[in-house]
């Protein structure tokens, strides 16, 4: 059993109940649900029966309790989650639209969210995987330089890093894409980027440009290209593995690629071939986005196993 920890903002989720609802229109939300990346990651390596372990903040409210007790329950390690008594637990609206898009109105900044803490060395444990979300480290200054002081004792502690670029506009403000992820990139083992975020992370306009790009100026060795309803493509430094996503209703997407990435590590610390990774990261977005809510979808190693077989 691997050790994969993450470390970011936790946070709840109201949602629209369908698409194409703008979120300045009068109407239903629905939620709180559990949510953050980070969470969703942390909370998916525990029911793929890893150990996993996250480092956050929430309030101590009722929507910080909604965000620990799922944790908890699904066996997260929450030793390092501080709960404040003064700032209140970080949400997050989501509305979609027909056409893929989507758009948040986020309350992080400011809220418990970023209040993490900021571990001793010595009390920072060698784990095989320490995960960072770009969203987490787009939402302000500090709680940046924290993670990434925390990323690099992870790493001279023997760990290796993954990354989702995760690039979130609404938080990017006024910065640059290779500006707030540049510096994690230098200690980067496994990337998860989207095509559009490849784009972004690399300046190239064809992604075989910018997978060698990042090859080259990076210690990278695995680049997992996320192409929602196409699939993924797996590229080592020395091969290509593209894999066909499975045929679904999609429901809710929320949370889709925190479920791959986290999929995808768990079964890469088990030995399993890059195909093998690749279909069990593939069958836990899938398994998430027939589910409404970013962290719902019904995952265990058993479903997995079965959902797959099923599907082949």
């Amino acid at each position: 059993m691997a050790t994969i920890w993450t470390m970011g903002e936790l946070l709840v989720e109201i949602m629209r109940p369908h698409s194409n609802i703008p979120l300045n229109r009068k109407g239903e939300f629905l939620g709180p649900f559990p949510s953050g990346a980070p969470a969703i990651f942390a909370d998916t390596v525990a029911r793929l029966d890893h150990s996993a372990g996250i480092i956050g903040g929430v309030g101590e409210d009722d929507f910080g309790e909604v965000v620990l007790s799922r944790l908890r329950q699904d066996g997260v390690n929450c030793e390092n989650v501080s709960i404040s008594s003064d700032k209140p637990t970080g949400v997050a609206f989501v509305t979609y639209f027909n056409d893929g898009s989507r758009k948040f109105l986020f309350h992080i900044d400011g809220t418990a969210a970023t209040e993490v803490r900021d571990l001793p060395a010595e009390l920072i444990p060698r784990v095989d995987y320490f995960h960072l979300m770009g969203c987490s480290l787009m939402i302000n200054e500090n709680f940046r330089a924290t993670l990434l002081k925390n990323a690099g004792t992870f790493y001279q502690k023997g760990s290796r890093i993954s990354l989702d670029p995760n690039i979130r506009k609404e938080l990017l403000k006024d910065k640059s894409v290779q500006e707030v992820l540049g510096p994690i990139l230098q200690y980067c083992s496994v990337l998860f980027p989207g095509i559009e975020e490849l784009y972004m992370v690399t300046g190239q306009d064809v992604i075989e440009e910018g997978v060698q790009e990042l090859f080259r100026n990076t210690p990278i060795e695995l680049i997992v290209l996320k192409k929602g309803k196409n699939g993924c493509t797996i590229f080592s430094r020395e091969d290509k593995i593209n894999i066909p996503a499975f045929s679904i209703k999609e429901v809710d997407p929320t949370g889709a690629g925190d479920c791959f990435d986290a999929a995808f590590l768990c079964a890469l610390t088990e030995g399993k071939s890059l195909l093998e990774c690749g279909r069990e990261a593939s069958a836990a977005a899938a398994l998430n986005t027939i589910k409404f809510g970013p962290m719902e979808g019904e995952i265990n190693k058993l479903i997995l196993e079965e959902f797959i077989k099923k599907n082949e």
